[in-house]
């Protein structure tokens, strides 16, 4: 783990975001944009978001800035167009429509900025039957095919935290998509709207199995595949102590060092015999009950058997590897994982901590030239 520094600025120093505050997909989405550099002011809601954590630990906050805005006071809508204006970028995370009544919606900034590539984050999209539904990650996932993937074929499907709706099929699909719009913009002159679906996203991760599907290559079903844990020589198995190493030996050559490191070198012919896997993976089972994680650890330290500790969130920053790379960094007090991907010319880093909701009007209203920020809110008779 290494510490916080200030210097990296990111490959996207100079672009301007704006934020209407959600939880979830929205916040990561612009912390991804923040982290690579984009000066991102958050719209905070008088009381904050629902499911807030405290702001100072929010760390999908970090390296923002943060302003409050009534958006249901008179002048409230006004003051996000005003930001509107100056800005390369707007992310909202509204149900669909909810931004237009508020007045802040596509239409409306457009017309004070052609040029501003506008990011809508839902779960269902924008159009479509179940649009205007409320959900979270695990109702969006489920009819997609992927949540149905994941876990044993006797127990229901095993929920993944709300990495891959959310995050995966959300945020990371938004930041593509107003990158891609902002380079168009550049070259044009003219924004457009980018409707990011976790349902569209998340089936879009699953592309590589669709096909391997429509070529006989996988099961509609879990746990009988290469990669879902029906392979023995694909999976997680548990220690003496209770732990679990991850096994994912695929190639032949890998294949054959864990089985020499496992002490079953007898299970050779096993590998491409399904039916043998059962008594495989009974075998493997085995093995790996006679030694602790870390004794099994030091075991296929330095091979090609593609095998590795699973380690819980608070031990992953002191992985030696993770450490080496500073995978993981500190700031203010808080361990987390430091900006990802990483660039040669243009570093990236953790320039400050969880944004304070409204800490930042004055510095905003200065450098994005909006003094109307400044002036004290309105509130309807």
């Amino acid at each position: 783990m290494t510490t916080a520094r200030t210097p990296g600025h990111g490959p996207l120093t100079g672009v301007r975001v704006v934020e209407l505050a959600g939880i979830g997909p929205g916040p990561f989405a612009a912390m991804l944009l923040a982290d690579l550099g984009a000066d991102v002011v958050r719209v905070d809601r008088p009381g904050g978001p629902g499911l807030a954590i405290d702001p100072a630990y929010d760390v999908t906050n970090r390296n923002k800035r943060s302003v409050v805005v009534d958006l249901k006071a008179p002048d409230g809508p006004g003051r996000v167009l005003d930001l509107a204006a100056r800005a390369d970028i707007l992310v909202e995370g509204y149900r669909p429509g909810v931004a237009e009544r508020l007045g802040v919606g596509p239409e409306a900034c457009h017309a004070r900025n052609p040029r501003l590539v506008y990011g809508r984050m839902t779960g269902w999209g924008q159009d479509g039957p179940l649009a205007g539904r409320a959900g979270h990650d695990i109702a969006y996932i489920a009819p997609t095919g992927t949540l149905g993937m994941i876990g044993r074929p006797d127990e229901p499907p095993a929920v993944p935290a709300n990495l891959l709706g959310d995050y995966a099929g959300g945020s990371l699909y938004l930041v593509v998509g107003v990158l891609a719009a902002l380079n168009h913009a550049r070259a044009t002159g003219t924004g457009q709207v980018v409707d990011a679906a976790i349902v569209d996203g998340t089936a879009h991760l699953a592309t590589m199995i669709h096909g391997m599907l429509a070529a006989g290559g996988w099961q509609d079903r879990r746990g009988a595949n290469l990669l879902d844990g029906g392979c023995p020589y694909y999976g997680t198995y548990e220690t003496a102590d209770g732990l679990h190493m991850a096994v994912g030996a695929l190639e032949p050559q890998f294949y054959e060092e864990f089985l020499t490191l496992l002490g079953i070198e007898d299970q050779a012919a096993a590998r491409k015999d399904v039916t043998r896997w059962g008594e495989l993976r009974e075998q493997i089972a085995i093995r790996f009950k006679t030694r602790t994680r870390d004794e099994w650890t030091a075991v296929f330290e330095g091979s090609d058997a593609c095998v590795a500790p699973v380690l819980s969130l608070r031990e992953a920053p002191h992985h030696p590897h993770l450490a080496a790379r500073g995978t993981f960094t500190d700031h203010g007090g808080i361990t987390q994982p430091a900006p990802a991907p990483r660039f040669s010319a243009t570093p990236t880093s953790v320039r400050t901590g969880p944004a304070r909701p409204g800490a930042d009007t004055a510095d905003v209203a200065r450098d994005w030239d909006v003094p109307g920020l400044l002036t004290a809110p309105r509130n309807p008779q």
